[in-house]
Parts: C-alpha cells; sequence; structure tokens
C-alpha cells in the first residue's frame, strides 16, 4: 500500500487548470439522459459500481429494521471510459472511495454526515492523473469524501461480464483493500414480494442505475479504523456515471 506524495508544483498546475471534462476529441462521444441533461454533452463518462453495508433493494419492514444500525460503510468505484478532467485524459483510469458515514447513507430522516474516506487511485495513472481522479471522486461523491483521511495507490480492476453493465456481474478490487462483486437480483433472492429500491446510489452523476445483488464486499484498508465483510445482501448498484463538458454534474441525487 503506497501513499501519495504529490509535488506542490503538481497540486498548483492542477488548481490553475479550468474544470473541464472534455475536448475535441471525444466531443462526439455524447449521449442524452433526461430533460435535464438533454441539451447538455457528456465530456466524461464510464462505468460505476457501489455497495454500502445495508439493503438497496429491499421491503420497507426489512429497511426500517437496519436504518441506525448499519449501511453507514460503503464503497464506491468509477471507471473513466472516456474524458478528461481539467484538461487531463483519464481515459481507462479508476478510482475508488471507501467511506465511513456518520449514520445510515441515504436516510433521509437522519443526518449521515460527517463522513471519513480513503480515496485509491488507479496506479496506471502519472502523478497529475492522480490529481484528476482524486478531484472526479470528491466531485461525485461530495460530502461523503468530505475528509479525505488516506489516498493510496493501488491496481484497479472494474469491470462487466462481457462488458456489459447490463448483465449486472461485476467485479471491482482495488489492490488488497477491497473486492466488490456483484451479480444480477434473482426472485429466490427476495424475502418478501413488495421489494422496492429504497435509497438512491450514494454517488451523483449516476445517469443509470441498476440495483444487484452483492457476492463479494470487503474493505481491508486503513484510515477508517474499522475494516468489514458485508456479502450476501441486496445492497449495490451497478451501472454509468457522466459529466458535463464544463466538468458540471448533468445528473445529481437531488433530482
Amino acid at each position: 500500500m503506497t501513499r501519495i506524495l504529490l509535488t506542490s508544483a503538481a497540486i498548483a498546475l492542477f488548481a490553475v487548470l479550468p474544470l473541464r471534462a472534455g475536448d475535441a476529441s471525444n466531443e462526439q462521444h455524447h449521449h442524452h439522459h433526461g430533460q435535464a441533461a438533454s441539451m447538455a454533452k457528456a465530456g466524461l463518462q464510464g462505468l460505476y459500481m457501489e455497495a454500502r453495508t445495508a439493503d438497496v433493494y429491499i421491503g420497507q419492514c426489512f429497511r426500517n429494521s437496519e436504518v441506525g444500525l448499519v449501511g453507514d460503510l460503503g464503497v464506491m468505484g468509477w471507471k473513466v471510459e472516456k474524458g478528461a478532467l481539467g484538461g487531463v485524459s483519464l481515459d481507462g483510469l479508476s478510482v475508488v472511495a471507501v467511506v465511513r458515514a456518520n449514520g445510515t447513507i441515504g436516510d433521509i430522516h437522519t443526518d449521515f454526515l460527517p463522513s471519513k474516506a480513503v480515496l485509491i487511485v488507479d496506479a496506471k495513472a502519472d502523478a497529475m492523473q492522480q490529481v484528476a481522479l482524486q478531484q472526479l471522486a470528491r466531485q461525485l461523491a461530495g460530502p461523503l469524501v468530505g475528509e479525505v483521511v488516506a489516498v493510496n495507490v493501488e491496481s484497479i480492476n472494474l469491470d462487466f461480464a462481457n462488458g456489459d453493465v447490463h448483465s449486472r456481474v461485476g467485479t471491482l478490487k482495488a489492490g488488497a483493500l477491497v473486492d466488490l462483486q456483484t451479480r444480477a437480483i434473482r426472485a429466490t433472492d427476495k424475502v418478501c414480494s413488495h421489494e422496492d429500491t429504497v435509497y438512491p446510489p450514494m454517488a451523483n452523476g449516476v445517469d443509470h442505475a441498476m440495483p444487484a445483488f452483492t457476492v463479494e464486499h470487503r474493505f481491508t484498508g486503513k484510515g477508517l479504523n474499522t475494516t468489514w465483510s458485508s456479502p450476501f445482501k441486496m445492497s449495490a448498484f451497478v451501472g454509468t456515471f457522466q459529466l458535463g463538458e464544463d466538468g458540471n454534474l448533468l445528473v445529481s441525487r437531488n433530482e
């Protein structure tokens, strides 16, 4: 596990770059998602996975049994398929945020902030890309990464079976720190006949999200004063995310 040591020059250089996600090479690669984004171009887009320690697709009675007890821990992972942030190309690179909140994430009746986070950036990234990946995670995860307690550089693998996110068979591994594996929800997973999606995704910018069954969900790193393993729950989302060409969110949790 290696800490990032960023030079002041690298940080200063990124600070003066305009927060712009997109360049001439990807201006022709965009999608329209909903009314809010109908006129906006996606300057950065890719794949997304998450899981928390509470079910996200469940009957209301089961949800109520978990609120305040679990769901304060979670993992978010992004893989940029195409795009740039602040003029820095992030094609093919990934970043992971591991969070420990103050309560059940997504519960509208309690304050689950503040939240601490460990960020993990792709070992394939150079120094400037590492800075940009951190900025991307901060922008997409918002206050859930309000206090970053550690930043690590690891080999990250985020993929779906046959390259199809709709398979919901996903893998997110970050060195030996994070292991998240998902599959589609089956009828036999359901415990009652009225399951529903009771929480939104933890991250902003998710333009297409599907609940998934969590086969493995483990964090073994340092910095959050806890580690966990929370498999065999309907606690994951898989999907896609994007930012506009100006680096702004096209989709937020509040929409």
